[in-house]
């Protein structure tokens, strides 16, 4: 189906990083008759909840951006809480949009769904071919299972419901939370809070070698938008910036743009995680889309917001 101005579309997990990216750029765009609903107004982990919802709004578009995420920390500790709720996002919300009539459907999965020892760069035809990653395997599953359900209701029952794989995002609303952040998030805190009391040093996770290919969240954003509007097929695709770096550079990029002046320190001890992740993103570009943020500006813009939250935060605790 074709998104007109008109179409009614629901965001769902419209307050996180990847969902508020989506709700951006739709309305720059132009789209009004957009359906918002915060976890507490509709728990999408719950069947008949979910069902209800989308039988009173039915909507005919949907972005499945709602999901448990987090690092390597949070991703490892929780693995329970990783997949029981994505697994129950996931079938909730495509069977009941399938079943409220809606037409298409787009699922933000995740580049970790890849095989650990992936050829790089990781093309499409490389899913299901090897063992996960052990620290994101939960999550990985359950991510992988909202794939296998967007190809299967595409082929049973002829809607457009298809899923793309994102490599590692930053940006507006993402969380910094110590223990469940992602790489950016944790670096952008981490230096931020050095700087603010003066350490001498940062210590950060493993040895610093591993590859991280990063996007900042409004690009994928773009993508999504770009797919729903011109994307008939059913197979995924990678969306991503089509580079990567050593996190020992990212890290420098951070630390230069929040301005902290000490020492990086990397702790072998605890673990890298995947070697590398760079997706092949040839399929997507050969749509006619490219990205156009890079690191450095999209560190600067994530930082900038940071500060506005904390500022925020600080002024309503006062």
């Amino acid at each position: 189906m074709s998104l007109e101005k008109t179409t009614k579309i629901f965001v769902a997990g419209h307050r996180g990083m990847v969902g508020s990216a989506v709700v951006r750029r739709l309305q720059a765009d132009g789209y009004r008759n957009l359906v918002l609903r915060t976890s507490k107004e509709v728990d999408l982990t719950r069947q008949a909840e979910t069902e209800a919802f989308f039988f009173a709004e039915k909507p005919e578009y949907v972005f499945v951006a709602a999901a448990r995420v987090g690092g390597i920390a949070a991703n490892n500790t929780y693995r329970a809480e990783f997949i029981r709720i994505n697994l129950a996002i996931a079938a909730n919300v495509i069977h009941s949009a399938w079943k409220a009539g809606s037409q298409g459907l787009l699922y933000f999965s995740s580049s970790c769904v890849y095989p650990r020892w992936c050829p790089q760069p990781m093309k499409e035809d490389y899913l299901w071919t090897g063992a996960l990653e052990p620290t994101n395997e939960p999550y990985a599953v359950a991510k992988l299972a909202g794939m296998s359900m967007c190809r299967a209701y595409h082929d049973q029952y002829g809607v457009n419901f298809i899923a793309v794989l994102p490599t590692n995002l930053y940006g507006p609303n993402d969380n910094y939370d110590p223990q469940q952040s992602h790489l950016m998030a944790a670096l952008i805190r981490k230096f931020h809070e050095a700087k603010l009391q003066g350490s001498p040093t940062v210590s950060l996770w493993g040895t610093g070698t591993p590859r991280r290919e990063l996007m900042y969240a409004d690009d994928a954003a773009d993508a999504a938008v770009f797919i729903a509007k011109n994307y008939p097929g059913s197979a995924p695709l990678n969306v991503g910036w089509g580079e990567d770096l050593p996190i020992r550079e990212i890290a420098t990029v951070v630390k230069k743009v929040v301005g902290y002046g000490g020492e990086t320190i990397f702790n072998s001890e605890q673990p890298d995680g995947a070697l590398r992740k760079l997706t092949d993103i040839s399929r997507l570009t050969g749509l006619g889309w490219t990205p156009r943020i890079p690191l450095e500006h999209g560190v600067a813009m994530a930082y900038h917001h940071y500060l506005e939250n904390a500022r925020t935060e600080s002024l309503v605790s006062q």
